[in-house]
């Protein structure tokens, strides 16, 4: 959700910001704009509604020189997508520049406030409020820009990632953050900025993450210097970034989604790796020995996400409550930050989210560490805000997820918590060895089952173009396949547009049958553990409304495929593990039905890759 790069050094700075900006596409945007401090010491704006490649094609016969400048990819909050409203924004003289994440809460009363002192506005949006009130500041006050620009954030409510470059210091760029990420690349002879690592891993692996509330002034000649928003000065601790370009690229692929969904196998064994340890039978997570006794006298574990991380969370649930008999709440994080939760200090958050970032999940760990609560972040971005926030964790290790709908970050967040699950049985001594060590052995095995299952990638996509007509799914499972169903209607609905809903079975009879006929396709989750015998009582009752159904089966089964239009076929696995593979096929057939009507699979419309805003 919005983008975010600059550059400060002795390059042409605007091959450089395009390049980041196209890094950036994949977080999902609606406009793109670019600012430049010219050779001959103009500040330059160009901006324009739409892909990158717009902003390419408009700057084509312009001024792009300048050894300094911004860039960012805006998704709309205030005001409409289109030229006036897209980033960079101006200062009333001209002079400055910047470019936001974030919102700012109270840029009505500002906005107001400024007006009376004869500022005049060409956007709607917040982030013109907070450059104008930055030279106001700065020309009321007769101080230099970093002091007026600290005194702003000090007035402001809400989040904010920032930089700005000025026409009268054109070797200086301030940023700042406080909710929404930013780093600091440090190269040879210049710096980098980014909303991640993304448009800069080219270019440096040295970062330094900005920390809540913290201003930094970046000059080629004075080097970095990092201050809070009281101006307390701290000296910033270097990075490496453990990314590299190859992982941002499509390596032959159509999209980026199809590739992540090839990827899973090698996913899957980088989280298990060091984790899993099939000689000795057991599961090591630091995240809980270094925290065993919390766990071991945890009242409750809350689970909070979003999205397909909130799907991962309910998955969690069932699999920790059954092994490790401890209670599970599965929350919303937009929900639960805004109500008042009953939280003890002696239950333990959890905290998913496959960025780091998500605004409402970081919102709901300040809230349950004020109410005492140990905090465990599963996120797959080294160095984010949600690792930072929580007392422990795990990262996924996935590497790099470009396209907007999730696929290998939900199995790797389904494979942390499987393994969260083990090792918290394990130590409450709530399974038997004998069962413990098979499902240890069982989910060593889990990637090549994928792989099995990735075999059949040219037979759904074959079959995905029997649906390009179809305008609502219905997705149906019980038990763990519940919340595959949920996913499975989410990924369709994220990148095909075709509405799709998931229910667990048993509730078709309380409303969704109404809806049945010749023409609403069905998917439903029937594997052979789990309910088989009433999954195909609900299957019966579909095909005797005539319904399409299309049924994922366990290999071998023959009485749903007697009874279904269509089936795809999984290998066999523990009843907690099928859900990794069951979705499997959901995500090819979400791809390749989207492909079929032409969708922009990586990037579909109004969604963005990191929600950092509410």
């Amino acid at each position: 959700m919005c983008g975010i790069v600059g550059y400060v050094g002795k390059r042409d700075a605007y091959e450089i910001l395009i390049k980041g900006l196209h890094r950036l596409e994949y977080r999902g945007y609606d406009s793109a704009g670019i600012a430049l401090i010219s050779d001959n010491n103009d500040l330059v704006v160009y901006k324009t509604k739409g892909k990158v490649i717009n902003l390419e094609n408009h700057t084509a016969d312009l001024n792009r020189s300048g050894k300094i400048g911004i860039a960012h990819t805006r998704w709309a909050t205030h005001g409409e997508p289109n030229d006036i409203n897209a980033h960079p924004h101006f200062s009333g003289s001209k002079s400055l520049a910047l470019i936001h994440n974030g919102i700012i809460e109270n840029y009505k009363p500002l906005k107001e406030e400024l007006i009376a002192q004869g500022k005049t506005f060409v956007s709607d949006t917040d982030t013109e409020v907070l450059i104008q009130l930055i030279e106001y500041i700065q020309e009321s006050h007769n101080c230099d820009l970093f002091t007026a620009v600290q005194m702003a954030l000090n007035s402001v409510v809400g989040a904010y990632a920032i930089a700005i470059i000025n026409k009268n210091d054109p070797e200086t760029m301030i940023v700042a953050r406080k909710g929404s990420p930013l780093i600091i690349g440090i190269g040879e002879d210049d710096f980098f900025i980014g909303s991640d690592a993304t448009p800069i891993v080219e270019y440096t692996d040295k970062v330094i993450y900005l920390e809540e509330e913290q201003i930094a002034k970046i000059n080629l000649k004075e080097g970095l210097k990092i201050t809070d928003l009281k101006n307390i000065e701290t000296t910033p601790i270097i990075n490496k970034l453990n990314i590299n370009i190859s992982q941002l690229e499509k390596a032959g692929y159509e999209h980026f989604m199809l590739k992540e969904i090839f990827e899973q196998p090698e996913s899957l064994i980088n989280t298990l790796k060091g984790r899993l340890k099939i000689d000795t039978k057991e599961v090591k997570l630091s995240g809980i020995i270094d925290n065993v006794e919390k766990f071991r006298k945890a009242r409750r574990i809350i689970i909070c996400a979003c999205g397909t991380s909130w799907h991962a969370a309910l998955i969690g649930k069932y699999i920790i409550e059954e092994l490790a008999r401890i209670p599970v709440e599965v929350e919303y994080s937009s929900e639960f930050r805004y109500r008042n939760p009953i939280i003890y200090d002696d239950d333990i958050v959890i905290a998913i989210s496959q960025s780091g970032e998500t605004a409402d999940t970081l919102a709901a760990i300040v809230l349950a560490k004020s109410k005492g609560a140990f905090l465990f972040g599963i996120c797959n971005v080294v160095g984010s805000s949600i690792p930072r926030a929580t007392h422990s964790g795990a990262y996924t290790h996935v590497g790099p997820e470009i396209g907007v709908a999730s696929t290998k970050a939900f199995t790797a967040q389904l494979s942390t918590l499987f393994l969260i699950a083990l090792s918290i049985a394990h130590e409450r001594k709530t399974i038997s060895n004998e069962y413990f060590e098979s499902l240890v052995d069982e989910l060593q095995t889990i990637p090549d089952k994928i792989r099995e299952i990735l075999k059949l990638n040219e037979q759904i996509k074959n079959f995905a173009k029997t649906f390009t007509y179809a305008k609502n799914f219905i997705y149906l499972g019980r038990g763990y396949n519940y919340p595959v169903a949920l996913e499975g209607a989410l990924k369709l609905k994220e990148i095909s547009y075709i509405h799709a809903e998931g229910y667990p079975a048993a509730e078709m009879k309380h409303g969704p049958i109404a809806l049945i006929d010749e023409e609403l396709p069905v998917v439903v989750i029937a594997t052979k553990n789990g309910n088989y015998d009433k999954i195909v009582s609900n299957i019966e009752e579909i095909k005797a409304r005539k319904g399409y159904v299309i049924s994922i089966v366990t290999k071998g089964d023959t009485q749903v495929k007697n009874i279904s239009n269509f089936s795809f076929e999984i290998p066999d696995t523990a009843d907690c593990f099928v859900p990794i593979l069951s979705v499997i096929p959901l995500q090819l057939l979400s791809y390749h039905i989207a492909t079929a009507k032409n969708r922009d699979v990586d990037q579909p419309r109004n969604l963005a890759k990191s929600v950092t805003v509410e």
